[in-house]
């Protein structure tokens, strides 16, 4: 019997557990589910007789390490953070590792133990990092199969809520991890446009709605995502003049996200006692406020608009000018934004959530340019069965079987899923449920 053991089950784990529970009987498999919730795991396999819950501290080697040892495959849904834990117990134990996680210093510093090992790291094997990664190659990889020269690739994509659940003026809910949602941007970005580097820091990520048009949704807003100069080499564009990746917002979302920068609400080093705040005493204290006119006629006054903008409606709506008490505590600008998040941005347990991915590719054929594009839209059946879940999930579980049943060859070293070997089994199933892109030519 082979052991499958899954660190995490949380939001995005749903549709992973299951497809693998789906599989256990014929393979014989056991699917070990950890976390430090108990509930969350019970939620998830649901009594299954082929899983086994584990409920740990994840950070505690005495509570991790045997796991790890008794498991084929280690796959982690964990924070980004407590991968390296796993990855050190798998080198040691010799297991192949599946995350959905950006490749880390620390991962990336352990590629040549690992390639030693013969073992496979596979990260950034989710939705973005993973799906883009996978389809940007296959179309790449076509283009200089017939000699292209590729001068433009852009790859956008966001978790959004679905039109029919779209009921509030900021157009998003949380679809993923919050605290992600919270801290996106924080990093900067980094790309490549007509050949010359840009550098993007987090004050201005927000400022300039820049928009692109997306099949079924019309027009959609994007900022610059991370480092995409770091992914110049790994996707072997060398005449390439533009390279982007970036997410997709509703436009209101980025104006009303960059007025909540501005007024320095996703702070993490400052601290407040809250004792005694609401939200409209925060507000003044971070914006400096006189008891000269309205809090409001403040805020418009420091955001540079109208008091009858849309941006301070926004505002209003999330209960940034009541006197609605804070949970008392020493708690940073960030971490007040997110339990005020926490509270309107929630999913109802019938809406729906869509993921939106669009490659935008321009490449040079028998001195003609040519543009592609192809794009991917998909709604979650509702709020546990999200479109996020599906699409982070499904290519880890389907790479997970795959190598338990020797379809595939894992690949060594710590690496993406950009080889051909990885991504041509994995994208076809991904068609048979329903994750499909549709490419124009122009």
């Amino acid at each position: 019997m082979q052991t499958i053991l899954i660190a995490g089950a949380g939001k995005s784990s749903i549709y992973l557990i299951q497809y693998l529970l789906t599989h256990a009987p014929r393979n014989k498999w056991k699917v070990i589910v950890a976390d430090g919730d108990i509930n969350a795991i019970a939620e998830k396999i649901k009594g299954s007789p082929y899983a086994e819950a584990a409920a740990i501290d994840i950070s505690k080697a005495s509570d991790r390490e045997p796991l790890v040892k008794r498991s084929d495959i280690v796959i982690s849904l964990m924070p980004p953070h407590l991968h390296i834990h796993l990855a050190k117990d798998c080198l040691k134990h010799k297991k192949n590792l599946i995350t959905s996680s950006y490749i880390s210093d620390e991962m990336r510093a352990m590629d040549s133990a690992v390639k030693e090992a013969g073992l496979m790291f596979m990260c950034e094997m989710g939705l973005d990092p993973g799906i883009d990664h996978m389809t940007a190659n296959k179309i790449i990889h076509s283009i200089h199969r017939v000699a292209g020269s590729i001068i433009s690739f852009k790859s956008y994509c966001g978790g959004l809520v679905a039109p029919e659940s779209d009921n509030n003026p900021w157009h998003y809910k949380f679809s993923w991890n919050p605290k992600n949602v919270i801290t996106a941007g924080m990093d900067g970005a980094k790309y490549l446009q007509n050949g010359k580097e840009v550098d993007v820091p987090y004050e201005k990520m927000f400022e300039h709605n820049k928009k692109v048009k997306v099949d079924d949704l019309g027009m959609l807003a994007y900022y610059p995502n991370r480092d995409s100069l770091r992914y110049l080499d790994i996707y072997d564009v060398p005449d390439i003049k533009t390279f982007m990746r970036a997410t997709l917002r509703y436009p209101a979302f980025c104006k009303g996200w960059n007025a909540l920068i501005m007024l320095g609400l996703t702070r993490q080093d400052d601290a407040f006692e809250t004792k005694g705040y609401t939200y409209a005493s925060w507000i003044k204290n971070k914006s400096g406020y006189s008891d000269k006119g309205t809090l409001q006629q403040h805020v418009a006054q420091l955001l540079g608009i109208e008091e009858n903008d849309k941006v301070m409606s926004m505002l209003a709506w999330l209960g940034l000018f009541d006197e609605i008490s804070l949970k008392p505590g020493k708690q940073s600008s960030a971490e007040i934004l997110l339990s005020v998040l926490n509270e309107k941005w929630q999913m109802a347990s019938i809406e729906k959530d869509m993921v939106a991915m669009q490659h935008e590719i321009e490449y040079m054929h028998k001195d003609r340019k040519i543009k592609l594009t192809s794009t991917m839209v998909i709604n979650g059946e509702n709020r546990e069965y999200s479109a996020m879940a599906k699409t982070v999930g499904l290519p880890i579980a389907i790479l997970a079987r795959m190598v338990l049943n020797k379809k595939i060859k894992p690949p060594t070293g710590v690496l993406m899923p950009t080889m051909p070997s990885v991504y041509r089994p994995v994208l076809t199933e991904l068609t048979h449920h329903g994750i499909v892109f549709t490419d124009e030519v122009e």
